[in-house]
């Protein structure tokens, strides 16, 4: 069963969707005895930084997560959700992200291109990600957003896009995953990436 962990972020329903039509068994929820029971566990997200961090405490999800992160649970940040595994963002300072992946989340720099970057855009893929086994090199993937990770490890970085920035567009270490983008928006290559991480633990994957 896979947990997505409800916070009253924007994108749950969507993330469900995609993962039900792939015959995934789903729920969302917020409670934590059924998250930390979960095979794997999602941490979706649009919305601000600040508010986000928010509404974990306030559900009691910040050390939920950070359990399920040392009990080697295959766990998936999207969008929000890769900016909130690392420690600050300039979206909101000085408010703590949850700190499981170290790095900092930038502005997009004003260069003359629209912000936020809303659309598709080709990734770099490196590292034999786990989340890119059978994706193909520059593999378009639809994006929504004003800020981005700049990972302070880049060997964890296993995908990257050009936007006014590098941009470090998916990160893996260890049970840890992150997309920046939105794999439940990206048609049939979002898809594949959702179901290799649907299939991490199973058949000795």
């Amino acid at each position: 069963m896979i947990a997505i962990i409800d916070y009253d972020a924007g994108n749950l329903k969507s993330v469900e969707k995609a993962l039900k039509y792939l015959g995934e068994d789903v729920t969302v929820t917020r409670d934590s005895k059924e998250i930390l029971s979960a095979q794997k566990v999602i941490l979706p997200g649009v919305g601000s930084f600040g508010d986000a961090m928010k509404k974990l405490y306030a559900y009691n999800l910040v050390d939920t997560i950070k359990s399920v992160a040392d009990k080697n649970t295959p766990f998936l940040g999207i969008c929000l959700g890769l900016q909130l595994l690392f420690e600050r963002s300039d979206e909101t300072p000085g408010v703590k992200g949850l700190g499981l992946l170290s790095g900092e989340i930038l502005r997009i720099p004003d260069v003359g291109l629209k912000i936020p970057h809303i659309g598709w855009n080709s990734l770099n893929l490196s590292g034999n990600g786990r989340l890119f086994k059978g994706v193909p090199q520059d593999s378009y993937v639809y994006f929504v957003h004003s800020y981005y990770l700049k990972a302070n490890d880049e060997s964890i970085v296993k995908a990257s896009t050009e936007y006014a920035a590098h941009i470090h567009a998916s990160v893996e270490r260890d049970n840890i995953f992150a997309c920046q983008f939105h794999p439940e928006k990206s048609g049939d290559i979002g898809l594949k990436i959702l179901k290799n991480f649907a299939e991490i633990g199973r058949n000795g994957e």
